[in-house]
């Protein structure tokens, strides 16, 4: 059945991530440093608004396009933060998680054959879902000299007069790099020249560390031609629940709220009534959180780096993404070879596209403990390959 099956679904490969976790479920005493989830329990004040909700019997289906109230709060968070005006009727829709929204997002801008600059290494539902939306990825790799970041001359030679699209996601996943507002100015200034659509991932802007998260779709002239994408999951340790946002040009939003009503029809009310509650009362407990990824931010950074291991120091989401090329093998086959000897799960940097080869992610989204007892026993699997 595989020859009638959709072509586009056949071009993509399914997500290097998953094959290390198959294989650590198997297993017993194994750290994982591989998902790219929050440890922590969504803050009871959130999770209390969802039981108060349920308990007075909010089980219906909600405004496609999301609760009012919700989009009202949404509205009012970029403009406190980002001073962002962002109208809650025409210009915001709630999905089902950032994924969701990536995906109507590309769908409702790409035609059959436009092409879309990706910078990598990135997320791994970027390229697969503009090929499902007809679109070709183009990617352009991003370099650790430059902390990751991508400039306008990188992305220059791989312009055509196909080229629509501009995705980015930072603060990044894989590799935890941030964007400086002058960097991101300087590919403002690009999407306009050409002409571009940016699609801005955004989930990770409140995890930045020693710098402030510049908005794109805030910068200068950029709100018309940006989909901000952006949601609860890592911030508010809301994972499971299932509800992100989009807001952008309001022709834009409209053409995506057909697509979602069609697939989605709205997002569940539970998460929408929760997701109030994050940003009514939950930024405390948002910060509390961000400070304890800080410190093992610093930790996991200083335990690579005393093993002489390459990689520069993450500043944004909750992920570091060491160059392991130097011991003598392949990224993959470096996670296989490490989860089986020593019990440590991690990320192939290959899972994130070509240019993520020869390093491997790790999410320092776990205890201190367990991060500590996995440092020793990456040291450990390191020294018995020293020729």
């Amino acid at each position: 059945m595989k020859s009638r099956l959709s072509p586009a679904v056949n071009k993509i490969a399914p997500s290097g991530i998953r094959k290390f976790f198959d294989i650590a479920a198997k297993m017993q005493d194994v750290i994982s440093l591989g998902v790219g989830e929050p440890d922590f329990v969504t803050p009871w004040t959130i999770r209390e608004s969802c039981v108060y909700g349920l308990e007075r019997g909010y089980t219906s289906y909600t405004a496609n396009r999301g609760m009012l109230e919700l989009r009202e709060e949404i509205a009012a968070h970029l403009m406190r933060r980002f001073n962002l005006a962002a109208d809650a009727e025409r210009e915001i829709l709630v999905t089902v998680g950032v994924s969701e929204a990536l995906d109507v997002a590309l769908r409702a801008v790409v035609s059959p054959g436009d092409e879309v600059l990706i910078p990598e290494p990135c997320y791994v539902s970027y390229a697969a879902c503009t090929t499902l939306a007809g679109g070709v990825p183009v990617p352009v790799a991003a370099k650790i000299e430059n902390e990751f970041r991508i400039t306008p001359a990188e992305l220059e030679p791989y312009v055509t007069d196909k080229t629509k699209v501009l995705l980015i996601g930072y603060p990044n996943n894989p590799t935890g790099a941030t964007m400086p507002k002058e960097y991101l100015a300087a590919l403002a200034d690009f999407a306009k020249h050409h002409d571009l659509i940016v699609i801005s991932d955004e989930i990770y802007g409140d995890l930045t560390y020693g710098g402030e998260h510049t908005c794109f779709a805030a910068l200068p002239d950029m709100k018309e031609r940006t989909i901000l994408l952006n949601g609860f999951s890592k911030a508010y340790a809301m994972t499971g629940w299932r509800i992100g946002y989009a807001v952008g040009n309001e022709d834009i939003i409209a053409a995506m709220t057909k697509i979602h009503q069609y697939t989605m029809l709205c997002a569940p009310i539970t998460a929408q009534i929760a997701a109030v509650e994050a940003l009514k009362r939950g930024e405390k407990y948002k910060d509390k959180m961000v400070a304890e990824y800080d410190r093992r931010r610093r930790l996991i950074y200083d335990g690579f780096t005393k093993m002489g291991v390459e990689c520069f120091e993450p500043k944004g989401a909750f992920y570091i993404f060491p160059h392991i090329a130097s011991v003598g093998m392949d990224d993959n086959k470096f996670a296989e070879d490490l989860l089986r000897t020593e019990h440590v799960a991690l990320v192939p940097g290959s899972a994130f596209g070509k240019s993520g080869k020869g390093y491997v992610r790790c999410s320092y989204a776990t205890a201190i403990d367990k991060i500590s007892e996995a440092l020793n026993r990456i040291e450990n699997f390191l020294q018995k390959r020293k020729p």
